[in-house]
């Protein structure tokens, strides 16, 4: 059974920052590419960013409004991705839910190429 945990949400002030960890099991972390997606509340879940599986080129994308602010990474041999969170502001609150997907790199964004996700976890900015 596949399963993908995230941890470290909670509630930070405007401009500060947060580290998420997505640990999974049951699938061969390498093998796929590990995205985050985020949902506010009335929004649809969008994209935030992934983590390309080594053998793709593990390279990283980010959605526009948090390049250059969030930073993906992995650790294939504890099967663990962290994304991490900078200058955050009242619009990066959300949930914020790790996925794993096996998709070719055209279609990564895609919330419907991700097989497995996480359960959430919440992120709350305010002043």
């Amino acid at each position: 059974q596949v399963t993908l945990t995230e941890s470290g949400g909670g509630w930070v002030q405007t401009g500060g920052s947060l580290t998420l960890s997505c640990a999974a099991s049951g699938l061969n972390f390498r093998d796929y590419h590990m995205g985050w997606f985020r949902q506010a509340p009335g929004e649809e879940r969008e994209f935030v960013g992934v983590s390309i599986r080594p053998g793709s080129g593990g390279r990283t994308f980010y959605e526009d409004s948090v390049k250059g602010r969030f930073v993906i990474s992995r650790d294939n041999a504890n099967k663990i991705s962290t994304l991490q969170m900078n200058n955050l502001t009242a619009e990066d609150t959300a949930v914020y839910y790790c996925a794993s997907s096996q998709a070719a790199l055209s279609a990564v964004r895609l919330l419907y190429m991700y097989k497995t996700w996480g359960q959430g976890t919440q992120v709350t900015v305010s002043s």
